[in-house]
């Protein structure tokens, strides 16, 4: 393994437990119906990531970066609440 991918995979590896714990603290809440079809979204993104992170690292960081930027987005619209790990 190179430098790059055991860095790749070191950041996969930390994103995937920041969103698992960013949707945990969300399940727990009260949805509104808008947030609900975006945080079921953001679950199967993060699904992709899980799959992906033995077979691409690469997509699999884009694809939980992405689960990271839905969650950051209902957040700052006030529409869920949590705290990055």
């Amino acid at each position: 393994m190179t430098t790059l991918e055991g860095e790749l995979e070191r950041r996969v590896s930390k994103y995937l437990v920041n969103v698992k714990g960013a949707l945990d603290q969300i399940d727990a809440q009260e949805i509104e119906e808008g947030a609900r079809g975006v945080i079921e979204t953001t679950k199967r993104y993060l699904s992709d990531a899980e799959y992906y992170k033995s077979r691409d690292l690469v997509s699999s960081l884009a694809t939980v970066a992405y689960c990271e930027g839905l969650l950051d987005a209902l957040r700052l619209l006030g529409l869920v609440r949590f705290e990055w790990r």
